[in-house]
């Protein structure tokens, strides 16, 4: 019985220290810009960078569609200025300030160029990424995209400007505490992200248009982004395909908040971004 109570704290020891080790070879953080900047590396092949919408952490944005995009990409997801493993700093919060921050990230890890996926506030940062870094951005996949004010929900830019801790989804605190256990970085995050969209501006459409990375656009059809705000996105990019799928905002990629957690929609958003990532270009 000894023996067997052992063995048993041995396999629960070895376990304990394999998951550790996984967490070391994929947590890292690089000083970017001044900042303390978190990011793990999953996977071999062409660098796919993940960048989360505002409130979210790797895992609580990308945890269902990560390990499949791992399979045939080099994942390279970002925790950015504020939100989980990366603490905030005494600078402005803007969607310019992240893409320069992840910029300087991949020049930090000798990368030349990559794709570039983003959800929701990340796909804001990923278009200003394309704008203000264009040489670095091989493909764009732009999931729930705000490029225009016009773009949300009737009423969302008025419910902002008196939005209460209290209505930010528990999912997301918890996800927050569980990379971050520290109360007063997640209220900083919260008040940062609304600020940021109490004063987010329009995307010039002549920028727009200057963009020539291929790019997928995808959209719920129900949700905070309007479709036709999609279908709009879609047309002004010089080389862009569309995909409206059912469901809220970020329930085509699994996101934590969705409802449903055994839809298969995350598994043909999958299939849909390789086959996208894997066809030639005429770039």
């Amino acid at each position: 019985m000894q023996i067997r109570s052992l063995i048993l704290l041995f396999l629960v020891m070895t376990t304990h220290l394999q998951m550790n080790a996984q967490h070391e070879q994929t947590g890292h953080y690089a000083t970017v810009n001044g900042l303390k900047m978190y990011y793990e590396i999953h996977g071999k092949g062409m660098p796919l960078v993940l960048l989360h919408g505002g409130g979210s952490t790797i895992a609580s944005n990308w945890s269902r569609i990560l390990p499949e995009l791992a399979k045939s990409h080099q994942v390279i997801a970002v925790e950015l200025q504020a939100h989980g493993h990366t603490a905030d700093i005494d600078r402005p919060l803007s969607f310019e300030q992240d893409a320069d921050d992840v910029a300087a990230l991949l020049k930090q890890l000798h990368i030349e160029e990559a794709d570039i996926m983003g959800f929701s506030n990340g796909a804001t940062t990923s278009l200003q990424i394309a704008i203000r870094h264009p040489k670095l951005v091989n493909k764009l996949v732009l999931a729930s995209t705000l490029y225009k004010r016009e773009g949300m929900m009737p009423g969302f830019f008025e419910g902002m400007e008196h939005a209460t801790f209290d209505q930010m989804p528990q999912p997301l605190k918890d996800a927050y505490l569980k990379a971050n256990p520290d109360p007063k970085g997640l209220d900083a995050m919260f008040h940062r992200d609304v600020a940021r969209m109490v004063g987010f501006k329009d995307i010039n459409d002549e920028q727009i248009k200057n963009i020539q990375a291929p790019a997928l656009v995808i959209n719920g059809d129900a949700e905070a982004i309007k479709a036709e705000h999609a279908f709009a996105l879609s047309r002004t990019l010089p080389h862009a395909q569309l995909a409206i799928l059912p469901g809220g905002h970020g329930d085509y990629i699994g996101e934590i908040c969705a409802p449903d957690r055994n839809s298969k929609i995350p598994d043909l958003v999958v299939a849909m971004i390789d086959k996208f990532l894997k066809e030639e270009s005429s770039k």
